[in-house]
């Protein structure tokens, strides 16, 4: 059983930590207090010790562990519920030895193993800042709910023999002092290897550095609450690495799970110095066996040959590429690239299926403040998502190992993601073309809606496509979608005046939308858009009702705000279609996200 030790964060769980009456005076030194902050900052103390929606430091984050579950301390000054009697010497016990003042062992959620190479200078700080520096919180812990016979707090004693080597750290003579710095944050404060490590047999961490006979289990991976941590030996370059923790992502990849909280709450406030010295440490550290090495960003990309014509490449198409782009390019500062992620070749899969199954978001930092997220598709079969993530892992110089139903069942179950919300539109599924007996066709005809500049660039006058406004090539429900429509023609169009049939009106589109030239009606390329909007007729009817179609009802008793506009504008659309509606283009000047004005974007509109 993999070891399941979510957020780790600073103090863990200061589990049982009960304040006494005999505590020490300590400092009220301002620039202590200052310190310690920082140095709360390089431990990540908030994330651990703050509950959902709690106050800082006050506790009551749950802690699933194998186990049993753990419930973070208040860890404020409160002098009844909190530490606020703590003399600095029991204060000092509980983070290099986890035993409280009472002398009640901690679990080892707590990573006091990592915390025993904190410098005493920098503990003092802490504990200036903890007990000067946080409001006080009245506020009640959590007791733990452990399994026999890990509710036996005693048997703790023997696991600190076996496992707890509480020596401070002791800087390489042989290394740069700039490493010699990062070794110190990454395996003390900073704790990495609590997640990144991998655990034995009685959920201790393998090695606590590179160093020794064991030295090469250090930071070499590990899953966590079903999240991949990766292996952090030589991942990256030590600018992508300093980028990765000041932002959030870098070139190849952008953080997810708790490590967004990390993000938020601590490295992004690292000193340029700090986070030098981390990414030059990890860069020092030798790849393992089983490393992938770093991928070549230079290379240039292309859309996968498979794309249009394999289950996997298909449902990409639909369900991905909007916003990871054919290529997999992703969007930089946006959506994160496929091609030479981590995660997505990574040989433990779990972050990549968890984040397609429950959704992403990125870290919030002072470089990237808006957050992107990405919703689950826990609606899709595990076949789907099989066969899209296998396509993923293999596409665009990717390696990874092909992926089954059976693996995104059993992480469904153990996450508890379920299945999507309930819908009365059934969004067709563009793999499912294949099997159709035009499906040459039928598929030309899907490509035509989502790449039709790209293929008819004499038709179209303009930066869009069909699936500018019919998302996901007309498959979106409220997103002008293609299901069941050709069922309602020939119908009659009051903008021409008489009825017309479903290639006029296609026809139409191409005049007004897209300011372009019309398709001959009987050309091979309209009877495959035609064939297309047929596959999705299914068994409409003339006078059926579909579900989701068209683009929502608009309420009418909206008022016309222009200036409000301009600011749901700006807080909405902007970051994709440019502060003043230019669009967004990628660096080979290709646009990505159309214009909203002029002759690159609408016409007179559609119909």
């Amino acid at each position: 059983m993999p070891a399941s030790f979510p957020r780790l964060g600073l103090l863990g769980a200061l589990c049982s930590i009960v304040p006494l009456l005999h505590a020490s005076e300590p400092t009220t030194d301002a620039a202590l207090i200052e310190k310690g902050r920082y140095v709360a900052q390089l431990g990540d103390c908030i994330a651990c010790h703050t509950g959902p929606q709690g106050a800082p430091m006050a506790g009551g984050l749950e802690l699933k562990t194998p186990m049993g579950t753990i419930y973070s301390t208040n860890i404020t000054p409160d002098r009844e519920t909190g530490i606020g009697r703590y003399s600095f010497e029991e204060f000092d016990r509980a983070m290099r030895k986890g035993v409280t003042a009472e002398g009640v062992n901690l679990y080892p959620a707590m990573p006091y193993p990592s915390y025993a190479k904190i410098s005493e200078e920098d503990m003092r700080a802490l504990y200036a800042y903890l007990m000067h520096g946080v409001q006080p919180v009245t506020q009640a812990n959590t007791p733990s709910a452990m399994s026999w016979p890990f509710n036996q707090r005693w048997g703790l004693s023997l696991w600190n023999w076996a496992f707890l080597d509480d020596a401070p750290f002791t800087p390489s003579s042989d290394a740069d002092p700039v490493i010699n710095r990062g070794a110190y944050l990454v395996q003390g404060l900073g704790h990495c290897g609590a997640c990144h490590t991998p655990r034995g047999i009685a959920f201790q961490e393998k090695a606590m550095s590179e160093a020794g006979r064991s030295g090469q289990f250090y930071l070499a991976g590990e899953t966590v609450e079903q999240w991949q941590a990766l292996s952090l030996r030589n991942l990256w370059t030590v600018e992508d690495t300093v980028q990765l923790l000041k932002t959030g992502q870098n070139r190849f990849a952008t953080v997810s799970g708790s490590m967004t909280d990390v993000i938020h709450h601590s490295t992004q406030h690292f000193s340029d110095d700090d986070l030098l010295a981390i990414a030059s440490y990890l860069k020092s550290l030798p790849a393992g066996k089983d490393d992938l090495p770093m991928p070549d960003s230079e290379r240039p990309l292309a859309a996968p040959v498979d794309l249009y014509s394999s289950r996997g490449g298909l449902g990409y198409a639909q369900f991905c590429s909007d916003c990871h782009r054919k290529d997999g390019s992703g969007v930089p500062g946006m959506f994160p690239p496929l091609a030479g992620n981590p995660t997505v070749a990574s040989a433990n899969p779990s972050t990549l299926l968890h984040i397609t199954l429950t959704g992403w978001k990125t870290a919030q930092t002072a470089t990237h403040s808006r957050v992107y997220t990405m919703p689950g598709f826990a609606q899709l079969e595990d076949r789907e998502i099989a066969e899209i993530l296998s396509f993923v892992r293999s596409s665009w110089g990717n390696q990874g190992s092909s992926i089954d139903a059976g693996q995104v069942k059993k992480l469904r179950q153990r996450i508890e993601a379920g299945n999507g919300p309930a819908t009365t539109f059934v969004s067709p599924r563009l793999a499912d073309m294949l099997a159709a007996p035009n499906a040459e066709q039928v598929v030309r005809g899907m490509r035509l809606h989502l790449e039709t500049r790209k293929l008819l660039p004499a038709n179209v006058g303009n930066q869009l496509n069909c699936t500018s406004c019919h998302l996901n090539a007309g498959t979106v429900a409220d997103g002008s979608p293609f299901v069941g429509v050709s069922a309602f023609f020939p119908s009659y169009a009051p903008r021409a005046g008489k009825v017309i049939g479903l290639e006029e009106r296609i026809n139409g589109c191409f005049r007004r939308s897209m300011n372009g030239k019309p398709l001959p009606p009987d050309s091979a390329d309209m009877q495959a858009m035609v064939a297309y909007f047929d596959w999705m007729k299914n068994n409409t009817r003339p006078q059926d009702k579909v579900a989701g179609r068209g683009v929502g009802k608009v309420d009418p008793a909206l008022k016309p705000d222009p200036e409000n506009g301009r600011k749901v504008y700006a807080r909405q659309c902007a970051v994709c279609h440019g502060e003043n509606g230019e669009g967004l283009r990628n660096s080979a000047g290709e646009m990505l996200f159309p214009p909203l004005w002029g002759d690159e974007s609408f016409n007179i509109g559609a119909g």
